[in-house]
């Protein structure tokens, strides 16, 4: 089983030698959050409801995910159907990138963190081609304006929220990012929106 689109975000927000992040660990933590419900969304577990005047998750399957992770994420989604998405974001934003890099570690994606003198140093990527693939790929959808997977769709909508978009992708194209953002289905746009409207919260909170 290959990289999942939590752990492609993960790669293209930290460094694909030395795994250091690109971002503020908060801004990234956000970004993890976002990707997570939408891994859920892509698996038709859960979706955003948009009749409330509100978006709100709720789930729209019980089953088992097969993965911890999601598992965890979909019991509260079915515990506490009440709350908005923002809300979620921040909830599942203050250890999900404890959670994630763990899968990852498991998954033999990941390095475990090695302690180095008195510092710890990041999990450094097992194998840098890997880690460099999902951003690659990104890049080179953009440099031909060839229309993207649904998944790649959702990875532009989440670098464009956390703002890491203008720092990875060679062009930085706006245009290309909204309309690759604007073919996905309604529920994963709005996800996107309230993942930046938090990012924009988190950035404004730490001036």
């Amino acid at each position: 089983m290959g990289p999942s689109l939590v752990d492609d975000l993960y790669f293209v927000l930290h460094d694909n030698v030395t795994g250091h992040a690109r971002l503020h660990p908060r801004l990234t933590s956000l970004g993890l959050a976002g990707a997570v419900l939408a891994e859920l969304m892509l698996a038709e577990r859960v979706t955003v409801d948009l009749a409330s005047g509100q978006d709100r998750l709720w789930a729209t399957a019980q089953d088992a995910t097969g993965d911890p992770l999601t598992q965890k994420v979909l019991g509260h989604i079915i515990a506490e159907p009440q709350h908005p998405v923002g809300t979620w974001l921040l909830f599942f934003a203050r250890t999900i990138y404890a959670d994630v890099r763990a899968r990852m570690v498991a998954a033999k994606l990941l390095n475990p963190p090695a302690r180095h003198l008195l510092r710890q140093q990041p999990a450094a990527p097992v194998d840098t081609n890997t880690a460099a693939w999902p951003l690659a790929r990104l890049n080179l959808a953009v440099q031909r304006r060839k229309p993207p997977v649904v998944m790649d769709c959702v990875l532009y909508g989440l670098l464009a929220a956390t703002g890491c978009d203008q720092r990875v992708l060679w062009e930085h194209d706006p245009a290309f990012v909204a309309a690759t953002t604007a073919t996905l289905p309604v529920p994963l746009q709005r996800l996107i929106a309230q993942t930046k409207v938090a990012v924009g919260q988190a950035v404004i909170s730490r001036r």
